[in-house]
């Protein structure tokens, strides 16, 4: 078997885009080719299942009774990038081939790969997982839906991008987001993010993502994925002339948006309940962030993740997403600041489009 085309067969298969990269690329290791002809049986009832299977062509037929009483007798089928067999070894219906079928077949002895740990990386070691990645990791409810936490502060896009990532090939990378914000939601209970595949195309995808709570939505986006092309490529932007970021001093309390009370000590390690904050910033002018003095509405600051993110370009620029909605929305209030007005600002909606790839754990920008 060609190894880069079951990679890509394996990247379109439904419940393998939730995986970590690095778990599609191994299964692709260890998966065997298996071809049947029409009318021959993969499994018949009460035999025993050697692994999971995927189909990369042709049809199934699954019939059989899912009821203890056996009166709930149910036929239906399987088409490509379909699987099953996933969860029983030994099986209690008939899967036949309706036609010439090819199959890649997951040894059951490396089932495991099939329950990641994390929809990001292999990694879940607390102390060492970067902060930001702990707030982007969701659990999977099904091949459509994803639940997590949203912390109090921070932005709700990333953490529906990152669901909405978690629906496409993987080598179909995020390009842009349009969303919108529609009810306060409660950080003390899950979000549910349902994920609607608009489109699908070879090089393209558009996902819908409704965040809901107490059925109730109360934030949606259009997300657009596209696999990497040549092209025409320019830039009219240079870069500003402002001091490296390790010459400037971190601004205590910035990262949230507020000045933190001096006795609030922030956690230095992920926990199963709690994360650090998870970003880096160093303005290049710390004056403009004096609350009581008025001030002209820019900022530039240099802003990075804390820790060491996995490789992946999806999760980068879910946290890219997420770096951008920390701090501009303040930048507007600037020129109206004055001792004694607290004045406070909501996000209504939020647009985002992304040029090249770019590593969200290092020293980025902000203008």
């Amino acid at each position: 078997m060609d190894s880069e085309a079951v990679i890509e067969f394996l990247g379109d298969v439904p419940v393998l885009q939730r995986f970590p990269i690095s778990s599609i690329r191994r299964i692709a290791q260890l998966v065997v080719l298996k071809r049947y002809d029409s009318g021959e049986y993969i499994f018949r009832e009460g035999e025993r299942r050697d692994g999971i299977y995927f189909i990369w062509e042709g049809e199934v037929e699954v019939s059989g009774a899912f009821h203890a009483d056996n009166h709930d007798f149910q036929v239906f089928q399987r088409r490509k990038f379909d699987c099953f067999t996933e969860n029983e070894p030994v099986g209690e219906e008939d899967i036949v081939a309706l036609t010439k079928l090819t199959l890649l077949m997951l040894p059951r002895k490396y089932s495991s790969l099939m329950q990641p740990t994390t929809i990001w990386s292999a990694d879940m070691n607390l102390e060492t997982r970067a902060p930001v990645e702990h707030i982007l990791s969701l659990d999977p409810v099904d091949i459509n839906t994803l639940r997590g936490i949203t912390l109090k502060g921070a932005p709700k896009s990333a953490t529906a991008l990152a669901a909405a990532s978690k629906t496409v090939h993987f080598r179909k990378i995020l390009h842009s987001f349009h969303a919108h914000f529609l009810l306060g939601g409660d950080t003390s209970i899950p979000i549910i993010y349902q994920v609607d595949r608009l489109r699908d195309l070879p090089n393209l995808a558009t996902r819908r993502v409704n965040a809901v709570q107490k059925e109730r939505v109360v934030f949606f986006l259009i997300a657009s994925f596209h696999r990497g092309e040549e092209g025409y490529d320019h830039q009219e932007a240079t870069m500003p002339s402002v001091p490296d970021p390790e010459k400037l001093l971190p601004v205590q309390g910035l990262e949230e948006g507020v000045q933190l009370p001096p006795k609030i000590r922030r956690i230095e390690v992920c926990t199963s309940t709690s994360v650090p904050w998870p970003t880096e910033i160093r303005p290049v002018d710390p004056v403009k962030y004096n609350r009581e003095t008025t001030s002209h509405p820019s900022v530039m600051y240099w802003v990075r993740a804390k820790g060491r993110l996995p490789d992946d370009q999806a999760l980068h620029r879910c946290v890219g997403a997420y770096l951008s909605d920390l701090l501009f929305i303040q930048i507007s209030l600037n020129p109206h600041r004055r001792k004694g007005l607290s004045p406070s600002s909501i996000s209504l909606d939020h647009s985002m489009w992304f040029h090249r790839d770019f590593r969200a754990d290092d020293w980025l920008l902000y203008v």
